[in-house]
């Protein structure tokens, strides 16, 4: 994926709701059409009302109001290449089936190619009285090679066909979304890089708690994107079987070879019962919940970007390049971008929801209900990617303010563990030690003083095991040393964290 493709995608929010058709591609696999539902500038009707491809049985047209309501074009033609591809597939196993002749099939093939031509040209008309992306292609594709288009359809129903499209389109997303965490967590591995040694107060319940080195608690951030991709591969896993040739519910009669079709289309397996294939979405529930778990993990890494850039902190400055200003207020420098990650997570969140909500006690096999899972997904997609997204260009453009953080460190006595520690190894119960280490930091502030300020007697008084090797332990950078377990803020075993992650994703130390 090319950085302008991403560029294209996601910075420019007024082209993608503006009220021009507008297609968004990535890699050329994966594309978003972000578009008013109803608005009546979308989709015009170049042509006269047609009969449509399922109306052999009725003598009515439907209402302009019910056609209106129960459209989907004006978001599914993201899934136009998905279709494409989907149909190629069955044209194929047709002709190899005998169901259909090569003749056919290579028009068919040569139709579609044309078709998807015409859609990446901007030269397509979608048509809002063709419904959807299934039958404006399949229509498009009998006004361009006539009789053989006719016979694509065979063996296959909307219902199979949109599933092996939106499995298709979510397969792709997935891959976009892991690049992106990637290169999330490339920006917090380098930003740690460049960060070497510096020591930051370490919080719960946010309240000083221990020191930490800053590479430690970038690291976590990096760890937690790391399950987050985990969740979205396991998803991938699981979605990969298609549904292709279940047709409505029932699967048919006709001699198809949906193992062929899964093969060509990149899939594990056929699904193995026609029913499930086409009612089931909770291969899409999966999907929102991953990128949800995802989008409060970056709503917590914004909420923190957001505290140390305050006055009140003043632990990072942004760069101007990531920043706002106010309207009113001249002296306003804003970090915005991590804000709207924040807020932008509910989106996320909702769109969950809402799926879950749809799906909630409908019976099998297909409803029409299910037609409404298509616009939370992609919203839930294009908004984790710019949320990934603006997060790493944060990472690259904010400094730690060194100075400022250093003369915060003594507050709070954060060596006060660390002293237990020492305690516990001169053969005191660790209860002991917190009362007697409880009893110092009293001590502490009646003088308002510093642990590592108390003298070897005040120590002595509270306990006569204390010795001048006590003042090893006291002080954050000697607390900081003390730490050896796995996986803890020791330096020693924070390089070994950064070593790993540095090669897992293939990071060049001396590059900026």
């Amino acid at each position: 994926m090319s950085a302008s493709s991403r560029t294209q995608l996601f910075s420019s929010p007024a082209n993608i709701f503006s009220n021009q058709a507008t297609t968004h591609k990535l890699d050329s696999s994966l594309a978003f059409v972000c578009l008013p539902r109803h608005n009546n500038l979308l989709c015009r009707m170049s042509q006269a009302k047609e009969a449509k491809l399922w109306g052999g049985r009725f003598e009515e047209s439907v209402t302009a109001i019910v056609e209106k309501f129960t459209e989907s074009i004006s978001y599914d033609k993201a899934l136009y290449k998905h279709d494409i591809r989907g149909s190629k597939a069955h044209a194929s196993m047709l002709a190899k089936q005998g169901m259909i002749s090569t003749s056919d099939r290579d028009s068919i093939l040569e139709g579609l190619d044309e078709i998807e031509r015409k859609i990446e040209a901007g030269e397509f008309v979608w048509r809002t009285d063709r419904e959807d992306v299934h039958m404006n292609i399949e229509a498009a594709l009998t006004d361009i090679i006539g009789e053989p288009a006719k016979k694509l359809h065979t063996a296959r129903s909307r219902n199979d066909q949109v599933l092996t499209d939106f499995r298709l389109w979510c397969r792709d997303a997935i891959d976009t979304i892991m690049e992106s965490i990637k290169r999330l967590q490339i920006a917090l591995v380098k930003l740690a890089l460049n960060n070497e040694n510096l020591i930051v107060p370490g919080y719960t319940h946010l309240q000083r708690a221990q020191p930490v080195l800053l590479q430690h608690l970038l690291l976590a951030y990096i760890e937690q994107l790391e399950r987050d991709a985990g969740r979205l591969q396991d998803c991938r896993v699981r979605l990969n079987f298609c549904p292709l040739g279940a047709c409505a519910l029932a699967g048919t009669g006709l001699p198809i070879d949906r193992f062929m079709t899964a093969e060509i289309l990149e899939f594990t397996a056929p699904m193995r019962n026609s029913i499930d294939a086409v009612s089931d979405r909770d291969f899409v529930l999966e999907f929102l919940s991953a990128n949800s778990i995802t989008a409060v993990h970056l709503s917590r890494l914004g909420e923190e970007w957001v505290l140390w850039a305050s006055e009140e902190f003043g632990f990072i400055t942004p760069s101007d390049s990531v920043s706002t200003g106010s309207s009113i207020m001249p002296q306003k420098k804003n970090p915005d971008p991590m804000e709207l990650v924040r807020g932008k997570s509910a989106r996320v969140i909702g769109d969950l929801v809402t799926l879950l909500t749809l799906c909630k006690g409908l019976p099998l096999a297909y409803n029409r209900d299910l037609q409404e899972d298509k616009e939370p997904t992609f919203d839930s997609v294009k908004t984790i990617i710019g949320m990934l997204e603006v997060s790493a260009e944060f990472a690259q453009n904010i400094t730690f303010n060194q100075e400022r953080i250093q003369k915060a460190l003594p507050a709070g006595h954060l060596d006060a563990t660390t002293l237990a520690d020492y305690l516990v190894k001169k053969q005191i119960p660790f209860r002991t030690s917190h009362d007697i280490v409880g009893r110092a930091v009293a001590l502490c502030v009646s003088k308002n003083c510093q642990l590592k300020d108390l003298s070897l007697e005040e120590m002595r008084s509270l306990n006569p095991v204390f010795n001048e090797d006590v003042y090893d332990y006291l002080g954050v950078e000697n607390a900081v040393k003390k730490f050896c377990s796995y996986g803890s803020t020791g330096s020693a075993c924070v390089a070994s964290q950064l070593d790993y992650w540095v090669k897992k994703l293939g990071i060049n130390r001396s590059s900026p």
